[in-house]
């Protein structure tokens, strides 16, 4: 596997191409970092702590080598005193114990190479917040010395007098009142220089500790490829058996039993909803076939009540013969009983019709809770 010295070394050349960098502007950067030396130190510190913390991951990936080298030579598993313990790979050496060879599941693998994956990341957590603090810093001191000027040129201002008539006096008064809005800018670009300077570093630092875990979690992998049995369920080491085909056809079987359990049980929430929205469209047609048959009765009620009003009239013009009915009447309320006539077979066609559609609507809602009923 590769050796994490090659990123070491990228490591150290480019920490030593930007010392020499600094070393040639070494009379500026005094310069601006004595302009606000407490917060500029501070920025300088996490540097230090975010170089060194980079350094102390890619090397932490020498005892990891080291045991898989071991372990991969045919060796049983290295001693507490031949060979460091391994921290990326402690499940798997506690998984192991003393086996020379293994051979282990497509499961197992991806959950090994999983717990890998999660402890390269929590380690390059801190990097990472390194190079974010570094920013911070550097807005840090910009806003802040940027406040200190803002707050001296204002003094400046407000005490400058030009009443007495010396201008000589008044620049005098002005530049000595400016040194002080210039010391804030100091602070404002320096700790913004240091700032960012330092996260740009640290940035290519943590890139080349990146390069350095992608490689050696791709070459574990690889590794753990090759070891890998995809007929049984768990690791196994030699003398030991495999889980047997039946079981596994079993386990497959149940897996789709309870798939399949699981659409059914999903089909029959579906059912019951529509059957719940049926029953709700049902009760909302019976109560409008509830107040159109109430309408009718009214309708129908006070048709009778007029002809009761209109039967003693009638009876008066029948017995009146001849002469005491004309044509026109006759014809008129001849008119009248065909309109009633008609009206009372609407009633009755509009009645049939309603009561059809209500037994079509309940016949509907008797298939559905069936088909629900089968499902």
């Amino acid at each position: 596997m590769t050796s994490p010295s090659r990123y070491l070394i990228r490591m150290t050349l480019f920490l030593a191409v930007v010392a020499a960098g600094a070393v040639l502007v070494a009379s500026p950067l005094r310069t601006a970092f004595m302009a606000n030396a407490p917060l500029n130190g501070l920025i300088v510190g996490v540097f230090l702590l975010g170089a060194i913390n980079s350094f102390r991951q890619v090397l932490q990936l020498g005892p990891e080598l080291e045991w898989i080298e071991h372990f991969r030579s045919g060796a049983s598993r290295p001693s507490a005193d031949s060979s460091p313990t391994p921290a990326l790979l402690s499940p798997m050496a506690a998984m192991l114990g003393d086996r020379s060879e293994i051979k282990i599941s497509s499961i197992a693998m991806r959950s090994l190479l999983d717990g890998v994956a999660s402890r390269l990341d929590e380690q390059r957590e801190i990097s990472r917040y390194t190079v974010g603090l570094l920013v911070f810093l550097g807005l840090l001191g910009t806003f802040w010395g940027l406040l200190d000027t803002l707050g001296a040129i204002r003094d400046v201002i407000s005490n400058i007098s030009v009443g007495g008539g010396n201008i000589s006096a008044v620049f005098d008064e002005l530049k000595s009142g400016l040194e002080k809005p210039l010391t804030g800018m100091g602070t404002a670009f320096s700790s913004s220089l240091f700032g960012l300077a330092g996260s740009l570093v640290l940035g290519f630092l943590d890139l080349q500790t990146g390069q350095a875990h992608n490689r050696f979690y791709t070459e574990l992998e690889d590794w753990l490829s090759g070891q890998a049995r995809l007929s049984s369920g768990g690791v196994t080491t030699e003398g030991d058996h495999g889980v047997p085909a039946y079981v596994e056809a079993l386990l497959e079987q149940t897996a789709e039993s309870l798939e399949n359990l699981q659409r059914t049980l999903a089909r029959g929430e579906e059912n019951r909803h529509q059957t719940h929205e049926t029953l709700s469209e049902l009760a909302a047609r019976m109560g409008t076939l509830t107040d159109f048959m109430q309408t009718e009765q009214a309708v129908l009620k006070k048709l009778a009540e007029t002809q009761v009003e209109l039967k003693p009239a009638i009876e008066r013009m029948a017995g009146g013969g001849n002469g005491g009915m004309d044509e026109a009447t006759r014809t008129h309320i001849r008119n009248m009983d065909l309109c009633l006539s008609r009206l009372l077979e609407e009633n009755r066609i509009g009645r049939e019709e309603t009561v059809s559609q209500l037994r079509s609507e309940i016949k509907l809602l008797a298939r559905t809770v069936a088909a629900k009923d089968d499902s």
